[in-house]
């Protein structure tokens, strides 16, 4: 795989919508990108542990928690089954745990901050619509593009610099 350096892209690709920089990198892997696929969901994680349990083929699940920093929407196992499914990453515009864990985990992890707290499960949410967080609209089939630098969203898959 090509490396994914996200200035170089923006330097080659002018028209990529670039998300606010309000992101922290949590992951084992350091850059990814993919194919989006989306969940919207608030304070409940169901359908971000339903679509974990897929197979990922190289896609980015983002999630748009609402920006919630009341507690966590992914943690170390489902961050594990997510890479074990052949997922590239996760962006979550919200928080996650068991940050540790994250970090030796072979998968992309990038959200705006840590929490202890678990979730809810009450089965609540949507998938594989048009999300809008840190200034961008995310749309499923898109392509996410994300470094310690930020997260880039291009309408396509690009050719990389």
């Amino acid at each position: 795989m090509t490396s994914i350096v996200t200035p170089d892209i923006c330097d080659a690709y002018p028209e990529v919508a670039v998300l606010e920089p309000l992101f922290v990198n949590f992951g084992g892997l350091e850059a990814f990108c993919g194919p989006v696929r989306t969940v919207k969901c608030f304070e409940d994680n169901s359908l971000v542990k339903q679509a974990v349990a897929e197979p990922g083929d190289g896609a980015v699940l983002v999630v748009d928690a609402g920006g919630s920093t009341r507690c966590a929407m992914l943690g170390d196992m489902l961050a594990e089954q997510a890479a074990g499914n052949g997922w590239s990453g996760v962006i979550l515009y919200g928080c996650v745990r068991d940050v540790d864990i994250l970090a030796e985990t072979d998968l992309g992890i990038q959200a705006l901050a840590a929490h202890p707290r678990k979730s809810e499960k009450r089965g609540e949410g949507q998938r594989d619509l048009p999300v809008s967080f840190a200034g961008v609209t995310i749309t499923p089939g898109q392509w996410v593009y994300a470094d310690n630098n930020g997260i880039l969203v291009a309408d396509q898959r690009l050719t990389l610099p």
